[in-house]
Protein backbone atom coordinates (compact mmCIF):
# COMPACT_ATOMS: atom_id res chain seq x y z
CA UNK A 1 0.00 0.00 0.00
CA UNK A 2 1.17 3.51 -0.76
CA UNK A 3 0.77 6.40 1.64
CA UNK A 4 0.59 10.16 1.41
CA UNK A 5 1.54 12.51 4.20
CA UNK A 6 -1.06 14.47 6.17
CA UNK A 7 0.53 17.95 5.97
CA UNK A 8 -0.79 19.04 9.38
CA UNK A 9 0.64 16.22 11.46
CA UNK A 10 3.04 14.18 9.32
CA UNK A 11 0.97 10.99 9.61
CA UNK A 12 1.02 8.55 6.72
CA UNK A 13 -2.49 7.92 5.38
CA UNK A 14 -3.13 5.07 2.96
CA UNK A 15 -4.07 6.50 -0.42
CA UNK A 16 -6.97 4.03 -0.44
CA UNK A 17 -9.40 4.54 2.43
CA UNK A 18 -12.28 2.30 3.46
CA UNK A 19 -15.66 4.01 3.22
CA UNK A 20 -17.99 2.33 5.72
CA UNK A 21 -21.37 3.46 4.42
CA UNK A 22 -21.96 0.39 2.25
CA UNK A 23 -20.81 -2.60 4.32
CA UNK A 24 -22.05 -6.00 3.11
CA UNK A 25 -25.25 -7.14 4.86
CA UNK A 26 -23.48 -10.23 6.15
CA UNK A 27 -21.52 -9.47 9.35
CA UNK A 28 -18.98 -12.25 8.80
CA UNK A 29 -18.19 -11.01 5.32
CA UNK A 30 -17.81 -7.46 6.63
CA UNK A 31 -15.44 -8.71 9.31
CA UNK A 32 -13.27 -10.54 6.78
CA UNK A 33 -13.20 -7.51 4.49
CA UNK A 34 -12.05 -5.17 7.25
CA UNK A 35 -9.35 -7.56 8.43
CA UNK A 36 -8.06 -8.10 4.88
CA UNK A 37 -8.08 -4.36 4.24
CA UNK A 38 -5.99 -3.66 7.34
CA UNK A 39 -3.61 -6.51 6.49
CA UNK A 40 -3.15 -4.90 3.06
CA UNK A 41 -2.15 -1.61 4.70
CA UNK A 42 -5.38 0.39 4.54
CA UNK A 43 -5.34 2.55 7.66
CA UNK A 44 -8.11 5.15 7.13
CA UNK A 45 -11.69 4.10 7.86
CA UNK A 46 -14.51 6.57 7.32
CA UNK A 47 -17.91 6.17 8.98
CA UNK A 48 -20.65 8.48 10.32
CA UNK A 49 -23.37 8.67 12.92
CA UNK A 50 -26.09 8.48 10.29
CA UNK A 51 -24.71 5.47 8.39
CA UNK A 52 -27.05 2.67 9.55
CA UNK A 53 -25.25 0.38 12.02
CA UNK A 54 -21.88 1.32 10.53
CA UNK A 55 -20.15 2.64 13.64
CA UNK A 56 -21.37 -0.29 15.73
CA UNK A 57 -20.12 -2.91 13.28
CA UNK A 58 -16.76 -1.25 12.78
CA UNK A 59 -16.21 -0.81 16.51
CA UNK A 60 -17.18 -4.38 17.29
CA UNK A 61 -14.81 -5.85 14.71
CA UNK A 62 -11.88 -3.65 15.71
CA UNK A 63 -12.34 -4.53 19.38
CA UNK A 64 -12.75 -8.24 18.72
CA UNK A 65 -9.45 -8.44 16.84
CA UNK A 66 -7.58 -5.75 18.81
CA UNK A 67 -7.11 -3.60 15.70
CA UNK A 68 -8.11 -0.17 16.98
CA UNK A 69 -4.57 1.17 17.23
CA UNK A 70 -3.66 0.02 13.73
CA UNK A 71 -5.99 2.43 11.95
CA UNK A 72 -7.32 5.96 11.94
CA UNK A 73 -11.07 6.29 12.48
CA UNK A 74 -12.98 9.15 10.89
CA UNK A 75 -16.57 9.80 11.90
CA UNK A 76 -18.93 12.75 11.74
CA UNK A 77 -21.16 14.98 13.86
CA UNK A 78 -24.68 14.75 12.33
CA UNK A 79 -25.38 18.44 11.83
CA UNK A 80 -28.88 17.73 10.52
CA UNK A 81 -29.84 16.64 14.06
CA UNK A 82 -27.99 19.30 16.07
CA UNK A 83 -30.28 21.83 17.72
CA UNK A 84 -28.37 22.99 20.82
CA UNK A 85 -24.90 22.88 22.38
CA UNK A 86 -25.75 19.84 24.49
CA UNK A 87 -26.16 17.84 21.29
CA UNK A 88 -22.41 18.02 20.63
CA UNK A 89 -21.62 15.86 23.66
CA UNK A 90 -24.70 13.69 23.21
CA UNK A 91 -23.69 12.59 19.73
CA UNK A 92 -19.97 12.42 20.49
CA UNK A 93 -20.53 10.14 23.47
CA UNK A 94 -22.65 7.92 21.25
CA UNK A 95 -19.80 7.75 18.69
CA UNK A 96 -17.40 6.54 21.36
CA UNK A 97 -19.88 3.98 22.66
CA UNK A 98 -20.65 2.59 19.23
CA UNK A 99 -17.03 2.50 18.10
CA UNK A 100 -15.85 1.12 21.46
CA UNK A 101 -13.04 3.66 21.68
CA UNK A 102 -12.11 6.67 23.79
CA UNK A 103 -10.94 8.95 21.00
CA UNK A 104 -11.63 9.81 17.35
CA UNK A 105 -8.67 10.33 15.05
CA UNK A 106 -10.39 12.43 12.38
CA UNK A 107 -13.65 14.13 13.37
CA UNK A 108 -15.79 15.95 10.83
CA UNK A 109 -18.68 18.35 10.77
CA UNK A 110 -20.95 16.26 8.55
CA UNK A 111 -22.18 18.00 5.39
CA UNK A 112 -21.27 21.52 6.48
CA UNK A 113 -22.80 23.45 3.56
CA UNK A 114 -22.08 27.15 4.11
CA UNK A 115 -21.10 29.97 6.46
CA UNK A 116 -24.64 30.38 7.71
CA UNK A 117 -24.68 26.99 9.40
CA UNK A 118 -21.08 27.39 10.58
CA UNK A 119 -21.97 30.72 12.22
CA UNK A 120 -24.96 29.06 13.87
CA UNK A 121 -22.70 26.35 15.26
CA UNK A 122 -20.26 29.01 16.47
CA UNK A 123 -23.08 30.76 18.32
CA UNK A 124 -23.81 27.43 20.04
CA UNK A 125 -20.21 27.17 21.21
CA UNK A 126 -18.71 24.74 18.69
CA UNK A 127 -15.29 26.41 18.76
CA UNK A 128 -14.98 26.06 22.52
CA UNK A 129 -16.29 22.50 22.41
CA UNK A 130 -13.75 21.45 19.76
CA UNK A 131 -10.92 23.06 21.76
CA UNK A 132 -12.01 21.17 24.87
CA UNK A 133 -12.18 17.82 23.06
CA UNK A 134 -8.81 18.34 21.40
CA UNK A 135 -7.21 19.29 24.69
CA UNK A 136 -8.54 16.10 26.29
CA UNK A 137 -7.30 14.03 23.34
CA UNK A 138 -10.79 12.76 22.48
CA UNK A 139 -10.55 14.47 19.09
CA UNK A 140 -7.16 14.24 17.43
CA UNK A 141 -7.88 16.18 14.21
CA UNK A 142 -10.84 18.31 13.16
CA UNK A 143 -12.32 18.81 9.71
CA UNK A 144 -15.54 18.97 7.70
CA UNK A 145 -17.23 17.15 4.84
CA UNK A 146 -18.75 19.25 2.11
CA UNK A 147 -21.48 19.25 -0.51
CA UNK A 148 -22.19 22.74 -1.78
CA UNK A 149 -20.86 25.48 -4.04
CA UNK A 150 -17.23 26.31 -4.68
CA UNK A 151 -17.67 29.79 -3.19
CA UNK A 152 -19.10 28.38 0.05
CA UNK A 153 -16.27 25.87 0.29
CA UNK A 154 -13.60 28.55 -0.07
CA UNK A 155 -15.31 30.67 2.58
CA UNK A 156 -15.44 27.75 5.00
CA UNK A 157 -11.75 27.02 4.48
CA UNK A 158 -10.96 30.46 5.92
CA UNK A 159 -13.55 30.32 8.70
CA UNK A 160 -11.61 28.04 11.06
CA UNK A 161 -8.22 26.43 11.53
CA UNK A 162 -9.27 23.14 9.95
CA UNK A 163 -6.82 20.28 9.71
CA UNK A 164 -8.49 18.31 6.91
CA UNK A 165 -11.56 18.24 4.70
CA UNK A 166 -13.59 15.72 2.75
CA UNK A 167 -15.04 16.52 -0.66
CA UNK A 168 -16.99 14.80 -3.40
CA UNK A 169 -14.61 14.65 -6.34
CA UNK A 170 -14.22 12.55 -9.49
CA UNK A 171 -13.61 13.12 -13.19
CA UNK A 172 -17.28 13.99 -13.73
CA UNK A 173 -17.40 16.40 -10.77
CA UNK A 174 -14.12 18.15 -11.61
CA UNK A 175 -15.88 21.52 -11.67
CA UNK A 176 -18.87 20.72 -9.43
CA UNK A 177 -19.17 21.41 -5.68
CA UNK A 178 -15.71 22.14 -4.19
CA UNK A 179 -14.19 21.00 -7.47
CA UNK A 180 -10.57 21.18 -8.57
CA UNK A 181 -10.26 24.78 -7.35
CA UNK A 182 -11.40 23.76 -3.89
CA UNK A 183 -9.02 20.79 -3.90
CA UNK A 184 -6.05 22.98 -4.72
CA UNK A 185 -7.07 25.70 -2.26
CA UNK A 186 -7.37 23.20 0.59
CA UNK A 187 -4.02 21.64 -0.25
CA UNK A 188 -2.40 25.08 -0.44
CA UNK A 189 -3.60 25.75 3.11
CA UNK A 190 -1.90 22.53 4.22
CA UNK A 191 -5.04 20.43 4.71
CA UNK A 192 -5.23 16.73 4.05
CA UNK A 193 -7.95 16.24 1.42
CA UNK A 194 -10.07 13.11 1.66
CA UNK A 195 -12.06 12.17 -1.45
CA UNK A 196 -15.56 10.69 -1.30
CA UNK A 197 -17.73 9.49 -4.19
CA UNK A 198 -14.76 8.67 -6.45
CA UNK A 199 -17.11 6.47 -8.50
CA UNK A 200 -20.17 8.70 -8.13
CA UNK A 201 -22.13 6.12 -6.17
CA UNK A 202 -20.83 3.30 -8.39
CA UNK A 203 -22.02 4.89 -11.62
CA UNK A 204 -18.51 5.36 -12.96
CA UNK A 205 -17.85 1.65 -12.39
CA UNK A 206 -21.01 -0.12 -13.49
CA UNK A 207 -23.31 2.36 -15.22
CA UNK A 208 -21.17 3.89 -17.93
CA UNK A 209 -22.66 4.01 -21.43
CA UNK A 210 -21.26 1.44 -23.87
CA UNK A 211 -19.46 4.17 -25.82
CA UNK A 212 -17.62 5.28 -22.67
CA UNK A 213 -16.64 1.72 -21.74
CA UNK A 214 -15.29 1.22 -25.26
CA UNK A 215 -13.21 4.40 -25.03
CA UNK A 216 -11.50 3.14 -21.86
CA UNK A 217 -11.00 -0.34 -23.33
CA UNK A 218 -9.39 1.02 -26.48
CA UNK A 219 -6.93 2.98 -24.34
CA UNK A 220 -6.07 0.02 -22.07
CA UNK A 221 -8.38 -2.96 -21.77
CA UNK A 222 -6.51 -4.26 -18.72
CA UNK A 223 -7.87 -1.38 -16.62
CA UNK A 224 -11.51 -1.44 -15.50
CA UNK A 225 -13.68 1.72 -15.50
CA UNK A 226 -13.30 1.83 -11.69
CA UNK A 227 -9.54 1.57 -12.07
CA UNK A 228 -9.52 4.46 -14.51
CA UNK A 229 -11.54 6.62 -12.10
CA UNK A 230 -9.12 5.96 -9.22
CA UNK A 231 -6.09 6.60 -11.42
CA UNK A 232 -7.54 10.01 -12.36
CA UNK A 233 -7.64 10.91 -8.67
CA UNK A 234 -4.27 9.47 -7.70
CA UNK A 235 -2.76 11.43 -10.57
CA UNK A 236 -3.34 14.61 -8.53
CA UNK A 237 -0.76 15.16 -5.76
CA UNK A 238 -3.22 17.32 -3.81
CA UNK A 239 -5.37 14.22 -3.12
CA UNK A 240 -4.40 12.61 0.18
CA UNK A 241 -6.76 9.63 0.46
CA UNK A 242 -9.53 8.23 -1.73
CA UNK A 243 -12.44 6.52 0.00
CA UNK A 244 -14.11 3.48 -1.50
CA UNK A 245 -17.25 1.82 -0.14
CA UNK A 246 -15.99 -1.69 -0.83
CA UNK A 247 -18.56 -4.44 -0.32
CA UNK A 248 -16.78 -7.42 -1.89
CA UNK A 249 -13.31 -8.98 -1.93
CA UNK A 250 -13.04 -8.47 -5.69
CA UNK A 251 -13.54 -4.72 -5.23
CA UNK A 252 -11.00 -4.66 -2.40
CA UNK A 253 -8.39 -6.57 -4.40
CA UNK A 254 -8.82 -4.44 -7.52
CA UNK A 255 -8.66 -1.17 -5.58
CA UNK A 256 -5.53 -2.29 -3.73
CA UNK A 257 -3.84 -3.20 -7.01
CA UNK A 258 -4.72 0.19 -8.48
CA UNK A 259 -3.44 1.99 -5.38
CA UNK A 260 -0.18 0.06 -5.36
CA UNK A 261 0.59 1.17 -8.92
CA UNK A 262 -0.54 4.77 -8.60
CA UNK A 263 1.72 7.80 -8.89
CA UNK A 264 1.13 11.55 -9.00
CA UNK A 265 1.22 12.99 -12.54
CA UNK A 266 1.21 9.53 -14.13
CA UNK A 267 -1.47 10.17 -16.77
CA UNK A 268 -0.41 10.85 -20.33
CA UNK A 269 -2.01 13.52 -22.50
CA UNK A 270 -3.69 10.75 -24.50
CA UNK A 271 -5.21 9.29 -21.33
CA UNK A 272 -6.44 12.71 -20.24
CA UNK A 273 -8.17 13.04 -23.60
CA UNK A 274 -9.89 9.69 -23.01
CA UNK A 275 -11.31 11.00 -19.72
CA UNK A 276 -12.68 14.05 -21.49
CA UNK A 277 -14.42 11.82 -24.04
CA UNK A 278 -15.85 9.50 -21.37
CA UNK A 279 -17.05 12.43 -19.27
CA UNK A 280 -18.88 13.98 -22.21
CA UNK A 281 -20.54 10.66 -23.05
CA UNK A 282 -21.52 10.00 -19.45
CA UNK A 283 -23.05 13.43 -18.84
CA UNK A 284 -25.22 13.07 -21.93
CA UNK A 285 -26.63 9.80 -20.55
CA UNK A 286 -27.42 10.93 -16.98
CA UNK A 287 -30.68 12.74 -16.51
CA UNK A 288 -30.61 12.90 -12.69
CA UNK A 289 -27.28 13.35 -10.80
CA UNK A 290 -28.17 10.98 -7.94
CA UNK A 291 -25.25 9.17 -6.24
CA UNK A 292 -27.46 6.82 -4.16
CA UNK A 293 -26.00 8.20 -0.91
CA UNK A 294 -29.44 7.59 0.73
CA UNK A 295 -29.37 10.82 2.72
CA UNK A 296 -32.90 11.43 1.39
CA UNK A 297 -34.12 8.22 2.99
CA UNK A 298 -36.26 6.97 4.59
CA UNK A 299 -39.20 8.44 2.72
CA UNK A 300 -42.44 8.81 4.75
CA UNK A 301 -44.34 7.28 1.81
CA UNK A 302 -41.76 4.48 1.30
CA UNK A 303 -40.63 5.77 -2.10
CA UNK A 304 -37.30 4.21 -3.03
CA UNK A 305 -35.89 7.53 -4.20
CA UNK A 306 -32.38 6.37 -5.24
CA UNK A 307 -33.86 3.22 -6.76
CA UNK A 308 -36.33 5.24 -8.83
CA UNK A 309 -33.61 7.60 -10.07
CA UNK A 310 -31.21 4.77 -10.86
CA UNK A 311 -33.82 3.00 -12.98
CA UNK A 312 -34.74 6.27 -14.71
CA UNK A 313 -31.11 6.95 -15.65
CA UNK A 314 -30.69 3.35 -16.82
CA UNK A 315 -33.70 3.75 -19.09
CA UNK A 316 -31.68 6.36 -20.99
CA UNK A 317 -28.07 5.20 -20.61
CA UNK A 318 -28.70 1.47 -21.23
CA UNK A 319 -32.17 1.02 -22.75
CA UNK A 320 -35.76 1.84 -21.91
CA UNK A 321 -36.60 -1.80 -21.24
CA UNK A 322 -33.57 -2.27 -18.99
CA UNK A 323 -34.62 0.74 -16.91
CA UNK A 324 -38.24 -0.37 -16.80
CA UNK A 325 -37.29 -3.88 -15.71
CA UNK A 326 -35.08 -2.46 -12.99
CA UNK A 327 -37.90 -0.14 -11.88
CA UNK A 328 -40.47 -2.92 -11.73
CA UNK A 329 -38.24 -5.24 -9.74
CA UNK A 330 -36.76 -2.67 -7.34
CA UNK A 331 -39.68 -0.34 -6.77
CA UNK A 332 -42.84 -2.18 -7.66
CA UNK A 333 -42.96 -5.92 -7.25
CA UNK A 334 -40.33 -7.19 -4.87
CA UNK A 335 -40.65 -4.62 -2.07
CA UNK A 336 -42.97 -5.41 0.85
CA UNK A 337 -44.68 -2.05 0.35
CA UNK A 338 -44.68 -0.49 -3.15
CA UNK A 339 -41.83 2.00 -3.44
CA UNK A 340 -42.76 3.66 -6.74
CA UNK A 341 -42.38 7.33 -7.64
CA UNK A 342 -46.15 7.82 -7.81
CA UNK A 343 -46.38 7.32 -4.04
CA UNK A 344 -44.64 10.68 -3.46
CA UNK A 345 -46.89 13.03 -1.46
CA UNK A 346 -44.74 16.08 -2.18
CA UNK A 347 -43.78 16.74 1.45
CA UNK A 348 -40.25 17.82 0.47
CA UNK A 349 -38.52 16.28 3.49
CA UNK A 350 -36.04 14.51 1.20
CA UNK A 351 -34.88 17.67 -0.55
CA UNK A 352 -33.60 19.18 2.70
CA UNK A 353 -30.99 16.42 2.99
CA UNK A 354 -29.89 15.90 -0.62
CA UNK A 355 -26.16 16.70 -1.03
CA UNK A 356 -26.63 17.09 -4.79
CA UNK A 357 -29.46 19.65 -4.37
CA UNK A 358 -31.72 17.58 -6.64
CA UNK A 359 -35.31 18.78 -7.03
CA UNK A 360 -36.46 15.36 -5.91
CA UNK A 361 -40.22 15.96 -6.07
CA UNK A 362 -39.97 17.31 -9.61
CA UNK A 363 -37.74 14.47 -10.73
CA UNK A 364 -40.00 11.82 -9.20
CA UNK A 365 -42.79 13.20 -11.39
CA UNK A 366 -40.49 12.70 -14.39
CA UNK A 367 -39.81 9.11 -13.28
CA UNK A 368 -43.53 8.45 -12.90
CA UNK A 369 -44.27 9.84 -16.35
CA UNK A 370 -41.60 7.73 -18.05
CA UNK A 371 -41.67 4.48 -16.09
CA UNK A 372 -45.31 4.17 -15.03
CA UNK A 373 -47.32 3.90 -18.25
CA UNK A 374 -51.10 3.40 -18.17
CA UNK A 375 -50.84 -0.37 -17.85
CA UNK A 376 -48.24 -0.22 -15.06
CA UNK A 377 -50.39 -0.24 -11.92
CA UNK A 378 -52.61 -3.05 -13.17
CA UNK A 379 -49.70 -5.30 -14.08
CA UNK A 380 -47.91 -4.55 -10.79
CA UNK A 381 -51.04 -5.34 -8.81
CA UNK A 382 -51.35 -8.73 -10.48
CA UNK A 383 -47.65 -9.49 -10.07
CA UNK A 384 -47.68 -8.56 -6.39
CA UNK A 385 -50.73 -10.73 -5.77
CA UNK A 386 -48.98 -13.61 -7.50
CA UNK A 387 -45.93 -13.11 -5.26
CA UNK A 388 -48.03 -12.93 -2.13
CA UNK A 389 -47.39 -9.25 -1.58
Amino acid sequence: MQYRIDPKNGKELSILGFGCMRFPSDNNETERLIIKAIEAGINYFDTAYIYPNSEQRLGSILTKHNLRDKIYIATKLPLIYVRKMEDFDRFFDEHLKRLQTNYIDYYLMHMLPDMHLWNTLVSMGIREWIEKKKKSGEIRHIGFSFHGTSADFLALLDAYDWEFCQIQYNYVDEYNQAGVNGLKAAAKKGLAVIIMEPLLGGKLATHLPAKAILAFAEADKSISPAGWAFRWLYNQPEVTCVLSGMSSFSQLQENIKTAENAKPNMLTEIEKAVFAEVKETFLKSQKIPCTACNYCMPCPENVSIPGCFNAYNASYSISFMAGLQQYILNAGVASTIPATASRCSGCGKCEKHCPQAIEIRKQLKAVEKRLEPLWFKGVIKIARKFMGR
